[in-house]
Formats: structure tokens, C-alpha cells, sequence
């Protein structure tokens, strides 16, 4: 008898054990399998399979930071097979996900202390989930009792059915099965969204007024199809021109344009030239010509309506069409100065240098870090493309992480014009169809170099050899929701177990990397100069505290800095923005009673967004309200909008600046599908001068005409109760200044702040990093934070505030009794965000140097309590302690 282990996609839940019947044939590991889960079929994937007496489990090895306590090997376990359930049927013969993907997923499930299933999903592309869904029909008894709520004509309880029940009915009709999901939502959008829709099914089932039904619902895979029309030798002997017989002038007309295509044209492309679809079928039904189906890939990178069409399974590979499909946005090719303008061919010295001291460790087909520490402008993505050269020249591959969607236009352009169309890119800015097709085609090994976002780390290439991690400093490769995995220290990870080099760039390396580095754990590779020798740029400090003394606490732009874009706006060369906070105002603020307007639902101030009709929001739960005109509080009408964020700021930049073109990027602009690329598009080719915006436009950009950079509120993140608030804003200001200047002008910053002598803001003007980090180490190393220990934080949610901290008192009690002096645990206390999203949290923290031990005592304490286990985080290594 065979057992298998399966991942599901259920929160928290770790690998289920399932049978194998005999009629089915042994699935692979990373094979999808349809399992049932309670009531419900789902689809499952495969992680291991053995004998019912002894089951291998994966158990991979340690994390990428090297902890002596978390071994490599495997463990075996005999599970009790009384009452174990069936597989129902085998989806792939062969495995769908690679077996080191697979595993990678289940290592980061136990290190992240998360649950497989949620794991194994991370990896998976779009529509690769099957599962089942239940739908509801009326009976003929069911249509009985309506007639006679009819006839009884006052709309209350009639044969022992109440209103709810009768309302559902009301929704059904005979023949015609609608599934539960979509009853609750008529029945919520009726106002009765509390009615528990199963119950209220089972109780009518039970009364034989209706019957439930099971599908299937998903596809497994969509890929897009089409139909193609090519001439047969037929069509060719018969000719459009041959005057006579049975074919018409838009069927020689369609034979015509056929004959200039040896491949076919699509059904689409016939139809724009006025072709119907009913001519080519009456000419397929003469044989001049065959259709055929075709696979259509949904093509990120096409450009002018250009998509590729590959046939379906039963066809031959790799045909292209042209289709005359609108241009989008996020469709085009990126157009920046390192898309736009030929590459330098010529190293500098350091670049030599530093692919001198790469090549080696990449060659050798062996797990190896380097950390690639250049300044801003070193050229380090030089470094990258020509170190991915000589990897694919030697049979490998090469995986690219970026941390921002933004960033991956320009990095794609510059690979695809080195790699052609062996690139593809992973990211949540593709649509769902796009990410589906790029992933299959990195499955079927068409791809050569994958490029996206965290995660991309999954991709199921096989053959790597390369991974880079750029900007591996950067807070956005860590994700905040289950699996909270960071995207570097899983490439790390992947790395190892692929026998690949693990390249990490940065001009400011995280505090963890650069520690690793001068301990000789990474190889450090440094670019100290900036491509060409420009120099770095100059950077000035406006103490805000005297401009506010001198021209009022309203000012945003300080004189120096407006009369520095004035300056740059008549010489006609570009500038940068940046203020990381996004809306209008950041408080509404009552001068009467001293009543700040909060969220319901968190305990954060709304910000105000939008110009004419102003609205407040919550930038955690997103609850949203018009902006008050009174004061909730005392009804005084004395409210003054305080605090700037961007939308405030474009506003101000275009009062002062009438004739500039001025753009804003921040999350609200690339909410909308293509904007972001759209608007970097733009600024790249000199359409806009003034580019306003958060952290997005601080990092990974060349824009060649950028002369002047203006950082506002520069010490906006200082005042966080976070132990990494400086280092984030040091690795922010340098990042930004470092946009300034990449061209042939030289560079200027000039940096607001209220507080110009706070170390991370004096050395990011200097961008001095070893001086920030023999800073900032000493105070971590007195305080015991990362990385001089490990972290793991728990957040513990509850109904009221009281009950949260007792469940977190209860859990601290249960980790301390495990500790043995491994290490400390601190709290509980009340979190920063004590109030998130309607529920109240309480959070503790866990210290030492042996982070398996501490994940270890915080499961198994949660364990200890089953009914806390969907309303405790835990978070391990957190970039945020919030």
C-alpha cells in the first residue's frame, strides 16, 4: 500500500497524508492530484510518496545565513493509515512542478514556519489549481412551496420555511444549478450577508426543496488558442485569378493573401482585411485551404500588436504571426537610457576586475555568495549581463531578482537585446494570462534568463547557475503575508541546493549581507567609482526647522531647493522628487478639541487623497470615507488637513513650477495596469521634467538627464519604532541621490530634514557606507538586535485588546518553559499597530542565536493552543517589527 504526502493550498495546514488506490497509477513528486478536504475536492501536490510503513518527508537544508543547528538530511516517519482517505485521480503523469522547486517550497515552509500548501501556491503559476464546487438546484417540492408563498401573498414563513430560505429559493429555478459562492453574494447584496448559506442549503436539503450538486471548477492550465488558415496545393493550383467557378471575390480575395503567407494567417487577421470567417470555412470545405488550432503566447514583451503563436500539442513549434492587436502600455518595449543608447562595450578597470574574480566562482558550478558592493552608477548591471554571458555560453542558466515591478522594464530590455527571446520575466504586474504562459515556457526549458520580482525565485528553471539578487538590500524582497519568506535568503538557499553563485548587489548591502561579507562568509566584490569617473553627486542639507522659523510651518519646498528646479527647468535637464508618503495630507486634525480623524478599523490616522473630492483613507485596511467637514468629536468645523504627502506635493510642485510637465509615481498611480511603465517610458524619452514620487523612483533607475535630485521630509521614517528605521533611511537616501548625475552634467542633491546632524542622514550625504555601518553595528550589538542575534516576532490577534494580550501572556509562558537559556523572549506588549483591520494585537519577541530552537518553542506553543492557530503571525527574521 502507498501513502502519499500532498501539499494543499490551506492556510497553516502542513502535509496531508493520502492513499494511493491501486487503480490509479504512483504519482511523481510535483505532480497535481485531486484530493478530498473535508467536504470539498481540491487540488493537491505531491511531495513525496513511499510505503504505507515508512514515508520519506523532505526535511531540506539549512537557511542561507548558516546556522550550525539546522543540519541537511531527510526524516522518515510511519504514519497510522486507520481512516486515511483516497486519492481521487492523478492530473499529471509526469510532475508539473520540478522536483527542486518542490523542494525548496517545503524547506521554506518549515524555516518560515508556515504551512506547506501555502508554500507550494507561491510557486505555482495562475489557473494551476483545480477544485470542486458546489452548486444549488430546486426541487419540485421547493417550486411547490414558492406557489404557495405566492398564493399566500404576505411574503412570511409559509410550510414551516423562513424568510432567508424562502429568499434562497426565490433565486433558484428548475434545471438550472447556481453555485453556493454566488448565492451568498445575492444574498449579501440583499443585506442578509450574515446568513450562513451552507446551513441554510443543508436544512432545505434535508426538506427535499432542493438538491446540491459537485463540479469541477478551474482549468489546471489556460493557455490561449487560435484558429489559423493556410493554403493547400488546392488553393494553389485553383489561383485567385482564374476567372470562373464556384469560389467568390472575398474567398479569391482570402486565397490571395494566403498565398503570401506560407505559414497561414490567423482567423483574426482575416477578418480586420474584411474577410469573414464563413468564407474561409467554405473554402476549407473545398479544400483550398486547411485551419488548424494554434497556441497563442500572450507575450509581455510585444510590441506593435507583434504576439508569438506556438501550434497546439499536436502541431509543430515555433511559428510566428503578426495580429493587429491595440498597443498597451505595459505591452511595450521599454524605452530608458540603457534601452535607448548603446551600451559601452569598453569595462572600466573595476568592472574588469570584479568579472575577473566572478567568472571563477561561477565557472565552477558550485554554491558560492558575492557580494557586488559598487556605488550608484558603477555599473553593476554591466557586471551582471556579461557574468550571464559567459553562464549561457557554458550551458547554464541564469535566474535575476529585482525588488520593484518598476524596475523590470528596463533590466528586460537590456537582457533581451544581449539574449533575444530566451528572456522572460515573472512578475504581479503581468496579467494572469501572461505570468501562465511565461511560466510554461521556462518549464519547457525555452528560457534562458528569468527576470522578476521575489517571486521569481520559483521559477522552474532548470540548469542554474547564476542567481542576482539586485538590490538585495531592499525591504520589498521580504513578503508581509504568509509565507513570509525573503526572496534573497530563499535565492541563497536555491542556490546552494543547485550548486549555483548567488550574486548579490547593492550600493548600500543590508546589515546582514555586509557582516557576512567581512567575515569572510561572501566574497566582497567592490566598484568604487562610478562608470566613466563622474563624480558622485554633491549634496546640500536644508535644516527644515530654520525655514519653517524664517517662511512658517507650511513651507514644502525650501528657497534653495525651488530655485535649484528653476534652474534645472531653463537648462532643460530633468529632476527627482522624493517624498515616501502617498496622498494628499497624512491627518485631519480638529484645532478645537485636539481630535485627530483615526480608522475603524486600525489604529492609524486616515490620509486625505484626491483634490476636488477629497476622500479619507486607510492605507492598511483600505476603508475609505469622504473627508469630514466637522469634527466627528465635538462638531466644531475647525479641521485643517496636516502633514504632505505626494498628491499634496505634485499639487504645490505645479503652483510654483506652471510650465514644467509634472508627473507622480506612487502606488496609486501603479495600481492601474501599464501606468507605471507607461510614465517611466515617458520620462526616460524627455516628455515630463519633474518626476514626484515614493521610494519607487529611489532605486535601480538611470536616467541620464536627471541633474537634481530633492529629497522632502528626509527624516520621515526616524521617528518609527523600528529597530531598522535608520538603516532604512540611509539605504533610502543614498539609493536616491545616487539617481543624480549618471549623465554628462554633474549631479546635485539637496536633502531636507528637520534633523541634518542624525548619523544616517550626515553619512547618506557623504554615502559613506562603512561609517553607517560601524555606527549602526554598535548599536545593534549593545541592543542584541539582528544580526548580532536572530529574530522571530509574534503577533497574537484578538476580539478586544484584553484577550489578545492573555492569549500572548499564555503563549510567552509556554516558549519561555522551552527556552533552557537558548534564548530570551520578550513581552508581550501591546503592538504598534494595536489595532489592525477590526482586530487588536499583542506581540512578543523571540532572541538568540539559534533561530530553529526559537521557531520550534513559538510553533509548539500555538500548537499547545489549537484555537489560536488562524490568529497568531509568526514572523520569522522580520524586516518589520510593526
Amino acid at each position: 500500500m502507498l501513502l502519499a504526502r500532498i501539499a494543499v493550498p490551506v492556510p497553516a495546514l502542513d502535509l496531508l497524508t493520502y492513499l494511493v488506490p491501486d487503480s490509479l497509477e504512483t504519482p511523481p513528486v510535483g505532480a497535481r492530484v485531486l484530493v478530498p478536504l473535508g467536504s470539498r475536492q481540491v487540488t493537491g501536490l505531491v511531495v513525496s510518496v513511499g510505503e504505507a510503513t515508512r514515508v520519506e518527508v523532505a526535511r531540506p537544508e539549512a537557511p542561507s545565513a548558516g546556522e550550525d543547528d539546522e543540519t541537511p538530511g531527510s526524516g522518515l516517519r510511519t504514519p497510522d493509515s486507520v481512516g486515511l482517505r483516497e486519492i481521487i485521480d492523478v492530473i499529471d503523469d509526469e510532475p508539473f512542478l520540478p522536483a527542486h522547486v518542490v523542494e525548496l517550497a517545503v524547506w521554506l515552509a518549515e524555516y518560515y514556519a508556515c504551512g506547506a500548501g501555502e508554500a507550494i501556491a507561491a510557486a505555482m503559476p495562475p489557473f494551476a489549481w483545480i477544485e470542486s464546487e458546489q452548486a444549488v438546484e430546486i426541487t419540485e417540492q421547493g417550486v411547490a412551496v414558492l406557489k404557495d408563498a405566492e398564493a399566500d401573498g404576505r411574503g412570511v414563513p409559509v410550510s414551516g420555511v423562513g424568510e432567508p430560505r424562502l429568499r434562497l429559493l426565490r433565486m433558484l429555478a428548475p434545471g438550472r444549478p447556481v453555485p453556493i459562492r454566488l448565492l451568498r453574494q445575492r444574498l449579501s447584496r440583499l443585506g442578509m450577508g450574515a446568513v450562513p448559506v451552507h446551513s441554510l442549503v443543508r436544512s432545505l436539503e434535508r426538506a427535499k426543496q432542493v438538491r446540491t450538486t459537485t463540479s469541477l471548477r478551474g482549468r489546471g492550465a489556460a493557455f490561449k488558442t487560435a484558429k489559423v488558415a493556410a493554403i493547400t496545393l488546392a488553393g494553389l493550383e485553383r489561383g485567385a485569378s482564374k476567372p470562373g467557378g464556384p469560389v467568390g471575390r472575398r474567398q479569391a480575395e482570402a486565397l490571395e493573401m494566403l498565398r503570401g503567407s506560407a505559414e497561414g494567417l490567423p482567423l483574426s487577421t482575416l477578418r480586420d482585411r474584411g474577410v469573414a470567417a464563413d468564407a474561409v470555412r467554405r473554402l476549407a470545405d473545398k479544400g483550398y485551404v486547411s485551419i488548424r488550432t494554434v497556441r497563442v503566447e500572450r507575450d509581455p514583451f510585444a510590441a506593435s500588436g507583434s504576439a508569438l503563436f506556438t501550434p497546439a500539442p499536436d502541431q509543430p513549434v515555433g511559428q510566428t504571426f503578426t495580429v493587429a492587436e491595440p498597443d498597451q502600455a505595459v505591452g511595450r518595449t521599454f524605452r530608458s537610457a540603457e534601452a535607448s543608447e548603446a551600451r559601452p562595450r569598453d569595462l572600466t578597470g573595476e568592472q574588469a576586475a570584479a568579472l575577473d574574480r566572478l567568472r571563477p566562482l561561477a565557472s565552477k558550478r558550485e554554491f558560492g555568495v558575492a557580494l557586488l558592493h559598487g556605488v550608484t552608477g558603477s555599473g553593476k548591471t554591466e557586471v551582471y549581463l556579461r557574468l550571464s554571458s559567459d553562464v549561457l555560453a557554458s550551458g547554464g542558466r541564469v535566474l535575476v531578482l529585482v525588488p520593484e515591478i518598476a524596475l523590470t522594464p528596463a533590466l528586460a530590455a537590456l537582457f533581451r537585446s544581449a539574449f533575444g527571446d530566451r528572456v522572460a520575466v515573472q512578475h504581479s504586474g503581468l496579467s494572469d494570462g501572461e505570468r501562465h504562459d511565461q511560466w510554461h515556457r521556462i518549464r519547457r526549458g525555452e528560457i534562458d534568463v528569468v527576470i522578476g520580482t521575489r517571486s521569481a525565485v520559483f521559477a522552474p528553471l532548470p540548469d542554474l547557475a547564476l542567481v542576482v539578487v539586485d538590490e538585495e538590500h531592499d525591504a520589498s524582497y521580504k513578503q508581509e503575508e504568509s509565507p513570509r519568506y525573503h526572496g534573497r535568503d530563499v535565492a541563497i538557499v536555491r542556490a546552494r541546493r543547485e550548486g549555483a553563485l548567488a550574486v548579490l548587489g547593492s550600493a548600500t548591502p543590508s546589515m546582514e549581507t555586509y557582516q557576512h561579507a567581512l567575515g569572510d562568509r561572501y566574497q566582497r566584490v567592490v566598484l568604487a567609482r562610478r562608470v566613466l569617473d563622474r563624480p558622485l553627486a554633491s549634496v546640500r542639507i536644508v535644516n527644515m526647522r530654520e525655514e519653517y522659523a524664517a517662511l512658517g510651518p507650511g513651507v514644502i519646498f525650501s528657497d534653495a531647493l525651488r530655485a535649484a528646479i528653476a534652474e534645472r527647468l531653463t537648462r532643460q535637464e530633468q529632476v527627482l522628487v522624493l517624498l515616501n508618503r502617498r496622498g494628499f495630507a497624512t491627518a485631519v486634525f480638529c484645532r478645537q478639541c485636539g481630535n485627530t480623524i483615526e480608522c475603524p478599523n486600525c489604529s492609524v490616522s486616515l490620509t486625505v487623497h484626491g483634490r476636488e473630492r477629497r476622500r479619507a483613507r486607510c492605507h492598511y485596511c483600505n476603508y475609505s470615507t469622504l473627508a469630514p467637514k466637522m469634527c466627528p468629536t465635538c462638531a466644531a468645523p475647525y479641521l485643517e488637513h496636516v502633514g504632505v504627502g505626494t498628491q499634496r506635493l505634485e499639487e504645490e510642485a505645479t503652483r510654483l513650477f506652471p510650465g514644467a510637465r509634472i508627473a507622480r509615481l506612487d502606488r496609486d498611480v501603479a495600481s492601474r495596469r501599464g501606468a507605471m511603465a507607461s510614465l517611466l517610458w515617458r520620462f526616460g524619452g524627455g516628455e515630463i521634467d519633474i518626476l514626484i514620487g515614493t521610494q519607487m523612483i529611489a532605486k535601480g533607475h538611470d536616467f541620464p538627464r536627471v541633474t537634481l535630485v530633492g529629497v522632502i521630509s528626509a527624516d520621515v521614517g526616524l521617528g518609527l519604532p523600528d529597530f531598522r528605521a535608520s538603516e532604512r533611511t540611509f539605504q533610502l537616501l543614498t539609493q536616491v541621490v545616487g539617481r543624480a548625475g549618471r549623465g554628462e552634467q554633474p549631479g546635485e542633491a539637496i536633502i531636507q530634514t528637520l534633523y541634518p546632524d542624525h548619523y544616517s542622514v550626515r553619512l547618506a550625504c557623504r554615502q559613506d557606507y562603512e561609517a553607517f555601518f560601524a555606527e549602526e553595528i554598535g548599536f545593534r550589538r549593545s541592543m542584541r538586535y539582528p544580526p548580532h542575534v536572530s529574530l522571530v516576532n509574534a503577533v497574537v490577534r484578538g476580539a478586544t485588546f484584553q484577550s489578545a494580550m492573555e492569549d500572548a501572556a499564555d503563549l510567552v509562558r509556554r516558549v519561555r518553559s522551552a527556552a533552557g537559556g537558548d534564548f530570551r523572549v520578550l513581552g508581550p506588549a501591546p503592538a504598534a499597530l494595536v489595532k489592525l483591520r477590526g482586530e487588536h494585537r499583542a506581540q512578543f519577541f523571540v532572541k538568540g542565536t539559534r533561530r530553529a530552537a526559537m521557531r520550534q518553542a513559538v510553533q509548539a506553543a500555538v500548537a499547545a493552543r489549537p484555537d489560536l492557530r488562524r490568529r497568531v503571525t509568526i514572523d520569522v527574521d522580520p524586516l518589520s517589527v510593526l
